[in-house]
């Protein structure tokens, strides 16, 4: 199902935005609504074919984006995303980590391998691509804006299966708190958007697994992506200038459940 962008209501002409996990799900979203706002994009992910029709798409619509590969495992490929994405379009002065997977076990299923694999890209790769980026800021000195995608579930854990998840999630807004004292002084806003269940690839594979989990939530719904619209466009523009290490609870209730 696709959904109409937001209105223009945020000015991001000038400003360069990266976004990981931008091959499907969620990542595609923002995306499409940073350069719908005048932001240049750059895409990172694995899947390089999903991520040149994308750009393709934004390009068309009359925007500016490029397709960067990258593996959030791998430390040395991440830090060259944030190169490359700098070497085509300018100092990155918006970062979303979005990549993010779901265990999917009971923990004490679980292998150590796959363990290893949600830290990796749930808390690791947040933090070194966060690092890179201020980095970066700092030596053009010049401000930025950091959201991390963390989840309701580091908040509320159902018993779902996903306890790791759940422990991820919970170290990334952990991680939006201390870098945005970190960095305060060198007016790099990190901040974070902990969405509940809404639509995507990965809450598709969790469906199939779990059921209609809908059923038990106060509005007995799963969100659409467009309602994270809002939350994203305020953390990233200039609204948002006295906002720093905050995690905006986007859950549709489902936490007060």
């Amino acid at each position: 199902m696709t959904y109409p962008l937001p209105n223009a209501s945020t000015d991001l002409s000038g400003q360069v935005a990266l976004v990981t996990g931008a091959s499907s799900g969620l990542g595609v979203r923002f995306a499409k609504v940073l350069a719908s706002q005048g932001a240049k994009v750059a895409l990172a992910a694995r899947r390089v074919d999903r991520l040149e029709a994308l750009a393709k798409e934004i390009r068309d619509a009359g925007g500016e984006a490029v397709a960067v590969e990258m593996d959030a495992t791998d430390a040395d490929q991440m830090i060259g995303a944030v190169a490359k994405a700098e070497e085509a379009l300018g100092t990155v002065t918006i970062l979303v980590n979005n990549a993010g997977i779901p265990d999917a076990q009971r923990a004490h299923k679980m292998s150590v391998e796959l363990i290893d694999r949600v830290l990796d890209i749930n808390v690791r790769a947040p933090f070194i691509l966060s690092c890179e980026v201020a980095r970066r800021l700092m030596a053009a000195d010049k401000p930025g804006r950091i959201v991390n995608i963390a989840s309701a579930a580091a908040f509320h854990y159902a018993g779902n299966g996903a306890a790791l998840y759940s422990v991820s999630k919970a170290a990334v807004v952990r991680i939006t708190e201390t870098l945005s004292v970190e960095w305060s002084r060198n007016h790099i806003n990190v901040n974070a958007i902990a969405p509940g269940a809404f639509e995507s690839e990965m809450m598709d594979g969790m469906l199939e697994r779990m059921g209609d989990i809908a059923q038990h939530f106060p509005r007995k719904r799963i969100g659409n992506p467009a309602q994270l619209d809002s939350a994203l466009l305020f953390l990233v523009g200039p609204s948002s200038d006295a906002v720093t290490g905050t995690c905006v609870r986007v859950d549709d209730g489902q936490g007060s459940r």
